[in-house]
């Protein structure tokens, strides 16, 4: 791969975009791709902080156009930016929105003016070209930095829509409630459309009202591109739903009768992503037809005392697994939960996914988190917590369903109730989010 396109599959007078209700063609995509990057600073590290979808994509384009490696870390805490800085003394920060203030330089994006849109070529980047560096969300321990080529981007984008059959969707809208910056939002909803001739949304709808609203002002084909945390509250909140075209899920595990509701609210099919930062994408599955995932294109994994390794297709180097994965043939894999979310209590061992799995299908349980606190001295046994968010559910009506469903040693000794639960915008409980929720407990009991 000696050279890959910056954008591919769009034809002459097909939209590349929608900025709100207008559609962008390629040219002017490119247009603003090339502008923008000749007024970039003369840096070889950037942060790309734009909200609007649209934005962040030609950002991302015009750095790669200036040789500039794209930083998209989990949070731009005041430790977090303090890291960056460190590492990448010489990284600055493009931003669409107010500027607040910051250690960082920064400079605000200007949407480019550049008159009448012509016909532009499209830009050729090497494969090898390093493109981004991605960071693990902190959900079991610090971020972790992972660079991605060009090259491992498009492959990953090109396996996605072969593994997921969009490539019959040509034109179709992708909507999403995930930012950008994260990996499960880069691939989904910006490189999809910039390698597959899908459509990219600019907008970041929130609120289940403005979910509905979006999609609704916008033409068919469409497709929502969404998170289980986001589906769950999403299907809860609202009565009718704009017919869509695709549903896709990923970050979380997702149950079957979620995803089911999901299918016949929306009169679409539902699949999901199983990957993670250090990979990227591995497998999918319709989950209201199957628990098997299908490894993408190239993908092959391997298993060892270690674990399980993936490598092949997109995958650039071979990387180590956090699942507990079980291989059923050469593309067909099933997934036990992470391995730090292993537990043996008395004896008997499962995981905190499939705990979760099981107290989530209660009914009126709206989302959950099992817990394993630190072992305590008085405690011969460690007993694992559980916190609940269920309006009107009593802590023993949900026990009582919960003893039906789980092995009693696994049991939430205490299950407590709390109006929500602190998930990031991508919906992971990150571990110190969960240490904080366990301490301000223990607090209370005291």
């Amino acid at each position: 791969m000696a050279g890959l396109p910056l954008i591919l599959n769009h034809g002459i007078g097909t939209a590349f975009a929608y900025q709100g209700n207008r559609p962008v063609s390629a040219d002017e995509f490119l247009r603003d791709v090339l502008l923008l990057a000749a007024s970039l600073p003369d840096r070889r590290h950037i942060i790309n902080r734009c909200a609007n979808r649209y934005r962040f994509a030609v950002g991302l384009a015009a750095a790669l156009l200036r040789q500039q490696i794209s930083l998209l870390p989990p949070n731009l805490t005041p430790g977090m930016i303090e890291q960056l800085k460190s590492r990448y003394p010489d990284v600055y920060c493009l931003a669409d929105g107010a500027i607040e203030p910051s250690t960082l330089d920064t400079i605000a994006y200007v949407q480019p003016s550049g008159g009448a849109v012509t016909a532009q070529t499209v830009p050729v980047l090497p494969a090898t070209q390093v493109a981004a560096i991605l960071f693990t969300s902190g959900s079991t321990g610090q971020p972790v930095p992972h660079q991605k080529s060009w090259g491992a981007l498009v492959g990953s984008a090109l396996a996605e829509i072969e593994g997921l059959g969009l490539k019959a969707r040509r034109g179709m809208i992708l909507v999403s409630t995930v930012p950008p910056q994260h990996m499960y939002g880069l691939e989904s909803s910006v490189l999809m459309a910039m390698q597959g001739g899908l459509t990219l949304y600019s907008g970041r709808p929130f609120f289940p009202a403005d979910i509905c609203a979006e999609l609704e002002a916008l033409p068919r084909p469409r497709g929502l591109v969404t998170t289980p945390v986001h589906l769950r509250v999403l299907l809860e909140a609202m009565a009718e739903f704009p017919p869509v075209d695709f549903l896709l899920c990923a970050t979380a595990p997702l149950s079957p009768q979620l995803a089911a509701e999901a299918e016949l609210r929306f009169s679409a099919s539902l699949h999901e992503i199983y990957g993670c930062t250090e990979a990227g994408q591995v497998a999918t599955r319709r989950p209201v037809a199957t628990p098997e995932w299908r490894t993408l294109s190239g993908i092959s994994m391997r298993q060892d005392e270690k674990g399980t390794w993936v490598k092949g297709g997109h995958v650039e180097t071979e990387v180590l697994l956090g699942d507990v994965i079980e291989l059923l043939g050469p593309d067909r894999i099933l997934l036990h939960g992470r391995t730090t979310d292993l537990v043996n209590i008395a004896g008997k061992r499962t995981s905190l996914a499939y705990l979760n799995y099981h107290l989530n299908s209660v009914e009126g349980v709206r989302d959950c988190a099992f817990v394993m606190p630190g072992e305590q001295e008085d405690e011969a046994v460690t007993r694992l917590m559980a916190f609940v968010v269920a309006p009107g559910i009593t802590a023993e009506t949900i026990m009582v369903a919960l003893r039906q469903r789980i092995d009693s040693a696994f049991l939430p000794r205490p299950l407590c109730l709390v109006e929500s639960l602190p998930r990031n915008e991508t919906g992971k409980l990150l571990r110190r989010t969960v240490e904080d929720l366990v301490a301000r407990h223990a607090m209370k009991v005291e």
